[in-house]
């Protein structure tokens, strides 16, 4: 990984806990090459839905923080099935830790898909998802013939950068961003907006769609991840500061 001279400010602004652990990865790859600093500009809300009283085939599970939603709904005594397809590897391992039996799409929601599709899945199949979503899994599923049926189990209330993330962005030195979702971009460019003046920002956007999102904050230096997840961000981060050496 690039060895800088100096330290550069790294802002997560991911849920607590997802951040904690990407700041563990990000220690691992760096070092002392980055000063990380956590300001989450989300944090989930639990809801208590009433689900069908129906015997679903498996879960469908977009996220960590879905996972984390399956694990309190069936804390309360609602059966779920323990076969989970999900979105990704770190959603998966999170649903393996709530007790379920996860499939990793390895990808975004058009893989998911794919996954469900291929396998032959049989219905009726239940999409635990949150309010904010990306890609129309169960829209997608019923067109092709897999009953689906959707719950919103979450929200992520949106909450303001800390006054050290402000200081860090405040500073004339460049601030790198990882951006994970369009949602998150969003909020980010809402927040660092209000700062004058603004640090020169260098982002790295999980996806193109992340990218798009964040194009209104003029960003300095822009890195897109090859693919969507931790692993491939963390290369595209390198990739960034290696084109930044010396600034």
């Amino acid at each position: 990984m690039a060895t800088q001279s100096r330290a550069k400010t790294l802002l997560l602004t991911r849920p607590a806990p997802q951040s904690a652990r990407f700041a563990s990865l990000l220690a691992q790859s760096f070092g002392r090459d980055l000063r990380i600093v956590i300001a989450p500009l989300m944090a989930p809300r639990f809801l208590h839905p009433t689900l069908p009283e129906r015997a679903f085939a498996a879960l469908i599970l977009t996220s960590e923080t879905g996972a984390e939603a399956a694990r309190r709904i069936s804390a309360a005594g609602q059966p779920l099935p323990i076969r989970a397809f999900c979105v990704g590897d770190q959603t998966a391992t999170a649903a393996a830790a709530a007790g379920f039996d996860p499939i990793s799409a390895q990808g975004d929601a058009a893989a998911l898909i794919y996954l469900i599709r291929s396998r032959n899945q049989s219905g009726p199949l239940l999409y635990l998802h949150g309010k904010d979503i990306r890609g129309d899994v169960a829209g997608a599923l019923n067109s092709a013939g897999i009953e689906t049926v959707s719950a919103l189990v979450y929200d992520q209330i949106a909450t303001p950068l800390t006054a050290e993330a402000k200081a860090a962005l405040s500073q004339k030195d460049p601030v790198l961003v990882p951006l994970f979702s369009p949602r998150s971009a969003r909020l980010f460019a809402a927040e660092a907006g209000s700062i004058t003046p603004l640090a020169p920002l260098w982002v790295v956007a999980l996806s193109p769609a992340v990218a798009r999102e964040a194009a209104v904050l003029s960003p300095e230096k822009l890195e897109i991840a090859q693919h969507p997840d931790a692993a491939a961000l963390i290369v595209a981060l390198d990739k960034l500061l290696q084109s930044g050496q010396g600034s």
